[in-house]
């Protein structure tokens, strides 16, 4: 009764005089007292609220028929969907020969039904040995014809520390660093709408992802210093795809896919420097009968349409037995192309390459999950600092391999082209470029995606991952230290 009738003067300060007024300030500071207690005891700690709001990426990393895993030092691993309950093993190996699951733990062969789906985990920092390589998160292990599939769960900050540095060398400005960051959690964001058993994958078919050997304390604080910051148009988060460098001009996306997004457009790129900006390569006739069986090789092309940008969009290959008409994608993907921005020109079987050409060991083709390709590695590599800028226009490369094949007869094909990559959105060389030219990375974000706004995300902003819009951001900044590596999965949360 008493509590009920300070709670009515409380409630109603215009009743109870002196007495009343003495009453409601007593009831007000038990009840501060009284919530402060509650939220203590209530509320949940700062890492569950982080690890709660901040969105998981699930990374298809590999499918294979043999897997090696193990733990780094003392922290064993935690391995879930063994028979007996949850082990934890130093080691374990795990073999799928058609329908025949096998695993090794520590050294013990046991058999296992091929819809076993295991889990594993630890308590390292420092993660999970996968073959030659560390991951962070959740490794969910799954049978699915007659492969082996692995899915790395976890957070997308950590994702994200490990992308940039996979996707860019580490050493490059921080702006750069930066616009990649905020382009790569965009993307990866999006591409959790889509449903299915993983979100993206580990190589370039997604972006590429490589685990704990490409953290950085450079790539930690790129990550960190953009957290939760995505691109916008609309209200609705962008495909905010990317490439190596466009030659000097980008793409729009309706002349490579079929939708144009009014934020992909074809804009004046900043990637002079670039090792890729121009080259050239060489096809000889043995090599033409083999990209093109159904012509019988190549007498000649003729290029029936260019996009404003001048890329390819559709040619027709003329040879012995007849022709072929192939989209630009279809051409570059034959003949392994570096982009579609090229021209064609064909030459008699003894004419050689200009001898002021600089000669490549090995291809001029990169492999699939390299930084900007192998190209862009390599020159990441030269010196302590940053990469050098080249002098443009850049030397042409040649592989080494071709030039013995040069003078054989017949026609050859020769292709001059520029850039690397499909050539819409962000180039990665020309986000390098303006951020030596001293542009941050709103700035650069918005050359490449004209119209999106840099802003914190949201679920409203895609609809398949809204329930209910809040106010602020889910996941806050985190403080950046410029001496070591920053957590980024298990950042303060918001207050």
């Amino acid at each position: 009764m008493l509590l009920r009738a300070h709670a009515a003067i409380w409630l109603n300060p215009g009743t109870g005089g002196t007495l009343g007024r003495l009453l409601i300030s007593s009831v007000r500071r038990a009840s501060v007292v009284v919530g402060l207690v509650l939220v203590a005891v209530i509320a949940p700690t700062p890492a569950a609220l982080a690890r709660g709001r901040e969105p998981q990426m699930r990374v298809l990393l590999l499918e294979n028929t043999q897997l090696s895993l193990r733990s780094d030092g003392a922290q064993p691993l935690r391995v879930q969907g063994l028979p007996g309950g949850e082990r934890r093993p130093q080691r374990l190996q795990l073999s799928l020969q058609g329908t025949r699951l096998s695993a090794n733990v520590d050294g013990r062969s046991m058999a296992l039904r091929p819809s076993t789906l295991l889990t594993v985990q630890n308590d390292d920092p420092r993660g999970i040995w996968l073959g030659s390589r560390r991951y962070r998160g959740v490794l969910r292990i799954s049978g699915r014809g007659g492969r082996l599939r692995v899915v790395n769960s976890l957070g997308i900050e950590t994702y994200l520390a490990s992308v940039v540095g996979s996707e860019m060398p580490h050493r490059w400005p921080l702006a750069a660093l930066q616009a990649q960051a905020v382009a790569a959690r965009t993307y990866a964001l999006k591409q959790r709408s889509r449903g299915g058993a993983w979100d993206v994958k580990a190589t370039v078919a997604s972006q590429v992802y490589r685990g704990v050997e490409s953290e950085t304390p450079s790539t930690l604080q790129a990550v960190a210093s953009t957290r939760a910051l995505v691109l916008v148009h609309g209200g609705r988060l962008i495909d905010a795809v990317f490439h190596s460098s466009s030659g000097g001009v980008t793409e729009a996306s309706g002349m490579v896919w079929r939708r144009q997004h009014p934020y992909l457009v074809s804009v004046p790129d900043h990637d002079q420097h670039s090792p890729v900006h121009r080259w050239e390569q060489w096809f000889d006739p043995s090599g033409l009968r083999q990209r093109l069986p159904e012509t019988g090789g190549l007498q000649a092309v003729e290029v029936l349409s260019r996009s404003g940008s001048g890329r390819v969009r559709q040619a027709r290959l003329r040879g012995p037995r007849g022709s072929l008409v192939l989209s630009g994608g279809e051409l570059r993907k034959r003949l392994g192309l570096k982009s579609t921005l090229v021209s064609f020109e064909m030459v008699t079987g003894g004419q050689r390459p200009p001898a002021a050409f600089p000669v490549r060991s090995g291809t001029t083709q990169a492999s699939s999950g390299s930084r900007i390709d192998r190209i862009t590695a390599a020159v990441a590599r030269q010196g302590p600092g940053r990469p050098p800028l080249l002098v443009a226009p850049p030397p042409v490369l040649v592989s080494k391999a071709s030039v013995g094949r040069w003078s054989g007869s017949g026609l050859q094909l020769l292709v001059k082209g520029q850039g690397y990559g499909h050539g819409v959105g962000m180039s990665q060389w020309g986000a390098h470029g303006l951020a030596e030219q001293g542009a941050d990375f709103r700035a650069i974000l918005q050359h490449y995606y004209r119209g999106a706004e840099v802003v914190p995300y949201r679920p409203h902003f895609d609809p398949s991952l809204a329930l209910k819009p809040p106010t602020k951001p889910l996941w806050r900044e985190a403080q950046v230290s410029p001496f070591g590596p920053v957590s980024l999965s298990f950042a303060a949360p918001l207050q």
